[in-house]
């Protein structure tokens, strides 16, 4: 297979799979986009791995192979699309390898672990799970400022605690919580009450807790769009507004996020793309 065939069948895999984050890619020129549609379905294969139903340790094992794909990316003559697509991508664009490598990371520690005692904890999780696909991001999209690493590192924060805040009643069906346990126990509501999926007081004010956090990342995060070239900056802007867009969502569900789960509607997503697309034009930042 060469590599445009591969970069095909990393845009197949995007489109049937990527949900908020491909209306954004569109916005991209189709350099850019192809090479994003390869990082997606790179984070795609792994959370596959993840994601199936084979045990622990071969779950385990599998990431140590994508480990040791990565490591000679540039070497071997690989057969997937995926890796023949995303070798051309590190190399075309500079992305540094360790940023893949603490992906993985992330994963292997999702699949050891399934509570957080604190913030600080989670924090290195969502780092590990999100900020450095933000990072990885920005080589494509483009900056020459350096500020750009560290609203790129927020940004994915944010997004990774609104998919927590969103995500509670799912992740517990699998046996994760991700809210800080100490911060549970300061606002007095423990894992029994949300195995019942009860939605108490205690509940609301802890969750109020959690979307605003998410909401202070997301003011250094969205900073980005001041050091991307400029035909990242929709995309980018898109991104961030999608997400918000959901803690607003949950705001308004008063925090419930345990009876159903918080989504938006394609006309939602196509309003805020049509949003988002004037005010970067307009140079009119949120």
């Amino acid at each position: 297979m060469d590599v445009n065939e591969a970069y095909d069948k990393c845009s197949d895999i995007t489109r049937a799979e990527a949900k908020n984050f491909y209306y954004a890619f569109l916005t991209l020129p189709r350099t850019k986009r192809r090479a994003i549609y390869v990082i997606y379905a790179f984070c795609r294969l792994c959370d596959d791995i993840a994601d199936s139903d084979a045990e622990v340790n071969e779950k385990l094992n599998q990431i140590s192979l994508v480990k040791q794909n990565l490591k000679q990316i540039d070497s071997y003559n690989m057969e997937d699309p995926v890796y023949i697509a995303l070798a051309d991508v590190i190399n075309r664009f500079n992305i540094p390898v360790t940023h893949f490598d603490s992906l993985l990371s992330g994963m292997e520690m999702d699949l050891s672990k399934s509570r957080y005692k604190n913030f600080s904890e989670l924090e290195d999780y969502c780092y590990k799970a999100a900020s450095v696909v933000g990072l990885m991001c920005i080589y494509v999209f483009g900056f020459r400022d350096t500020r750009a690493e560290e609203c790129a590192i927020s940004l994915g924060m944010a997004m990774q605690l609104t998919n927590i805040c969103r995500d509670v009643a799912d992740d517990l069906s699998l046996g994760r919580i991700y809210l800080p346990s100490d911060e549970m126990l300061r606002f007095g509501y423990s894992e029994e009450l949300l195995g019942s999926l009860q939605a108490t007081v205690e509940f609301t004010e802890l969750m109020k807790y959690q979307v605003a956090r998410a909401r202070n990342y997301f003011v250094d995060g969205m900073r980005i769009v001041h050091y991307l070239d400029r035909d990242a900056k929709v995309c980018t802007s898109l991104l961030g507004n999608l997400y918000l867009a959901l803690l607003d969502r949950i705001e308004r569900k008063s925090y419930d996020v345990l009876s159903n789960r918080i989504s938006l509607s394609l006309s939602e997503k196509l309003l805020l793309l049509a949003v988002t697309w004037f005010k970067v034009k307009c140079r009119v930042w949120r």
